[in-house]
């Protein structure tokens, strides 16, 4: 796969009529490829499925990034929201809440909101959401999205850094990186961050968006616009940074059936650049895929790193208010020792049959 635009066309095979419950909450019958053999990933090979966490009653739990701290402690930063808001709820309400256990299975202790919509003109008045924790050069990093108006087109990637995952954490004034001009492909929002540490020294932020124009006049009506990836490099981790020219780093665009993907976590093993992420329109909704890359610049065509809940634990029968129920998405690692040794993704289900993470213990690169 190349990175620009005008890929090589995906050959979607004739497998079975798969639903895909977009964005909107509509739904769409396209025709995807049929995974095979080749198909799965080493990673997906390296998984073991631990369970549910963080599952609390009165909440939504979505979005949560752990981190292996010097008080041998697993820390997670997680979004949630009141139940009685639906699954819809992260748009206009969500907060931002640190946890704390001895094991990255847990069970977790002293739940608090550390992060919480200001109100008023900031940038993050209606929703702080997606965090995505790293310790750099001695400070902890608190990379999160939020919105002023309750909407998508408002939707900004903000930083907050402190000296200790307990806080205090210290919140921006701005968003670290603003949307495009009207007209770019990146004119709608910036979103769900992934941040890497270049081994130059270079601070990379990936990030999602799509355009607007696109957004409005949608033709899929399951899944409005199209997602793709850029990239962003700063020489500080507070910026500015500076959009790379080849942006975007991936668009699945012209591959057909609005292909797309969300949700990416960028991480280095042995030499090589991977991305986790959500596939929207190659496998299933149900899928979470991966690519490498030598560069993190120029990526593969993805793989399968993980299949939906059920081929995993068996759980109760999907509920009629959960649309997105059997997936996992927002993938994040734990590293310990310098080796990704857990998988944390969203789920929707679990005790109180509204979402929750879970866990998955990562073996060794084979």
């Amino acid at each position: 796969m190349t990175t620009r635009r005008g890929f090589l066309k995906e050959t979607f095979l004739g497998g079975s009529m798969m639903i895909i419950s977009g964005i909107t909450g509509c739904a769409s019958a396209v025709r995807l490829k049929t995974p095979a053999e080749s198909d799965s990933s080493s990673f997906s090979k390296r998984l073991k499925p631990l369970g549910r966490i963080l599952e609390l009653e009165g909440y939504y739990v979505w979005g949560t990034s752990p981190i292996a701290c010097s008080d041998g402690r697993i820390h997670v930063f997680f979004s949630r929201w009141d139940a009685r808001k639906g699954m819809g709820g992260w748009i206009n309400g969500s907060e931002i809440a640190h946890a704390v256990a001895d094991r990255p299975e847990g069970p977790y202790q002293d739940i608090r909101t550390i992060l919480a919509p200001r109100g008023g003109e900031w940038f993050d008045a209606t929703t702080c959401h997606n965090p995505h924790i790293q310790f750099i050069d001695g400070k902890y990093l608190l990379f999160y999205i939020g919105n002023s108006n309750k909407k998508t087109n408002t939707k900004r990637i903000a930083l907050a850094t402190a000296d200790s995952p307990e806080g205090p954490w210290l919140r921006p004034d701005t968003p670290l990186l603003e949307a495009g001009e009207p007209g770019t492909w990146d004119d709608h929002c910036t979103s769900n961050p992934a941040f890497l540490k270049h081994p130059n020294g270079e601070c990379w932020l990936y990030y999602k968006s799509w355009n607007t124009y696109e957004y409005e006049n949608y033709t899929d009506p399951a899944i409005r616009g199209n997602r793709k990836y850029g990239l962003a490099t700063a020489a500080r981790v507070n910026g500015p940074y500076q959009k790379y020219p080849g942006n975007p780093v991936i668009d699945y665009s012209s591959s057909g059936n609005n292909r797309q993907l969300e949700d990416a976590y960028v991480f280095r093993e042995n030499g090589r650049y991977y991305m986790l992420a959500r596939d929207m329109g190659k496998y299933g909704h149900e899928v979470g895929i991966i690519l490498e890359s030598d560069d993190g610049i120029r990526w593969s065509d993805s793989k399968i790193a993980y299949l939906g809940v059920s081929h995993y634990v068996k759980e109760s029968p999907a509920p009629p208010h959960l649309k997105k129920y059997g997936r996992f998405e927002r993938p994040q690692l734990l590293t310990q020792n310098g080796r990704a040794t857990h998988l944390f993704v969203a789920s929707q289900g679990g005790k109180f049959m509204t979402s929750s993470a879970f866990v998955f213990k990562i073996g060794k690169p084979r």
